[in-house]
């Protein structure tokens, strides 16, 4: 089965289902019955998978999602005040991560082409004392422009997923995407306040450090939740070459969350 269509349809689906939902009298903090988040299950599924090859099958995304949402809907506690559906979203996406981690899809060669230029990102942070563009990075790495344009396709598919690596909470040592820290409050709630704020607080300085462009393509897909080929059209670019801006922010970003947590 093809991801991306399916991707498109799950979104749709589930952004009619919003709508309805909204409308509900129910308090924030209760649950409804277990198939009502089904669509959710699909939505999330549909994100992460958009830019995985298409051996990747939807349909196993979705049952390991389920699987998040089965525990979600077992373990959630109302006396907390945190909405179900941020919980179980939580849940969801850590349950469809673990999932393509356990498939291991990434060939060992994009893994170290991307850990190459990452460590080139680094080394020419540390020269620059900014992030390096895309010619420096190019010349770093001692390939011409094309052929630093043919390695950043290469390892766009393993960026896709690397602002949702978990970071682990003090709370039942539940885990929490580093980019809802930013995102979400609620999602806060296995942190305490003082990681959540240093949490945001170094996501927004390492996005700042972006170029304008690249912090574009970050909000855009992270926060407005465009798919590349829309983000493409808002800035009028080819949606190979927002994949290609997508991945060097991130790549950039992963650089600077590693050394901050391994200083």
């Amino acid at each position: 089965m093809s991801a991306k269509p399916t991707a498109k349809r799950a979104s749709r689906e589930y952004e009619k289902q919003q709508v309805a939902s909204e409308t509900a009298a129910a308090p924030k903090t209760e649950r409804g019955p277990l198939e009502d988040y089904l669509p959710l299950v699909k939505y999330i599924a549909g994100r992460l998978a958009i830019g995985l090859p298409r051996s990747v099958e939807m349909d196993d995304l979705i049952n390991a999602g389920v699987v998040g949402l089965i525990e979600a809907y077992s373990n959630f506690n109302v006396e907390k005040g945190v909405k179900f559906e941020t919980y179980a979203s939580l849940r969801i996406r850590g349950s469809i991560l673990d999932e393509l981690r356990g498939m291991d899809w990434v060939p060992r060669s994009t893994r170290a082409r991307s850990r190459e230029i990452e460590r080139t990102i680094s080394r020419l942070e540390g020269e620059l004392g900014r992030s390096p563009s895309e010619t420096e990075l190019a010349n770093g790495l001692g390939v011409e422009l094309k052929e630093y344009y043919t390695m950043i396709d290469d390892v766009s598919s393993t960026s896709l997923l690397s602002l949702d690596d978990m970071t682990h909470g003090d709370d039942d040592d539940k885990q929490v995407p580093l980019l809802d820290t930013l995102k979400s409050p609620d999602a806060n709630t296995a942190l305490t306040r003082l990681e959540a704020e240093e949490m945001r607080n170094l996501l927004a300085d390492s996005l700042g450090q972006l170029t304008e462009q690249e912090r574009l393509v970050v909000a855009l897909y992270y926060y407005e939740e465009l798919t590349l080929k829309e983000i493409g059209q808002v800035l009028e670019l080819s949606e190979s070459r927002v994949s290609q801006l997508h991945t060097k922010a991130v790549l950039g970003l992963r650089v600077k969350l590693r050394k901050r947590f391994m200083s």
